[in-house]
């Protein structure tokens, strides 16, 4: 039951993590706004849906890796058994999580502290794709910023660990990018109401709590397994 969740885990962290990608990708909306060409601001959506479709390209293309990774080592040597902790690890991330996005505990900063040394060497890239010369630049310009050290992607990516494949584990990301984009959609400007909504801090804490319940539902599904 808890594997046929996992996609929609993932779904779940992208769409209740809004508050943190506004603050996380607002310098990212700015630089985006900047690349458009001015006498092509009227096809700005165009640009935006072209920039996220390159950013969850990114994402499937790492949930792909870490999926068949893991269950590569799965079958070596792990085993089942192997996976179920790691099921149990991606159960309390999700905890840490809803802890993170409520404002009540700031500890996966650390964790994207660790992202930064990765991203030093790839956000110059981004830089080759502006200004836009028409929307398909900002594809890969999208696919730079996928990569972007971020304490919600990590959290998905536990669950493309423990989705049985590189087709699943390229599912999982693929369903959290489709999560975050009403989210990048408002940055971009095509929901400029939705924005304040999205970042206000009851909106905040009701996420926080709801995916602090679903990592302690999933380790209540596995705890009985390992013991």
């Amino acid at each position: 039951m808890t594997s046929q969740l996992d996609p929609w885990a993932a779904l779940l962290i992208g769409l209740l993590g809004a508050g943190h990608c506004i603050a996380m990708c607002g310098g990212v909306a700015a630089a985006f706004s900047m690349a458009v060409p001015r006498e092509q601001r009227r096809l700005q959506w165009l640009y935006l849906l072209s920039y996220n479709a390159g950013r969850i390209l990114s994402y499937a293309l790492a949930g792909a890796l870490v999926g068949g990774v893991f269950a590569g080592l799965a079958d070596i040597s792990l085993g089942k058994q192997g996976l179920t902790w790691l099921r149990l690890l991606a159960g309390v991330m999700m905890i840490l999580l809803g802890l993170y996005l409520a404002r009540w505990w700031f500890g996966l900063l650390e964790l994207e502290r660790l992202g930064n040394h990765l991203w030093r060497h790839l956000k110059p890239l981004a830089g080759r794709f502006v200004p836009f010369r028409h929307p398909l630049a900002a594809l890969p310009f999208g696919m730079v910023w996928g990569w972007l050290p971020c304490g919600l992607v990590y959290s998905a990516l536990t669950w493309s660990a423990v989705s049985g494949g590189m087709g699943q584990g390229a599912l999982v990301m693929a369903l959290f990018g489709l999560g975050t984009l009403p989210t990048l959609l408002a940055l971009g400007g095509l929901a400029e109401g939705l924005r304040h909504w999205l970042n206000h801090p009851g909106f905040r804490r009701f996420s926080g709590i709801l995916l602090i319940f679903y990592g302690l539902f999933t380790v209540t599904q596995v705890l009985p397994v390992l013991y």
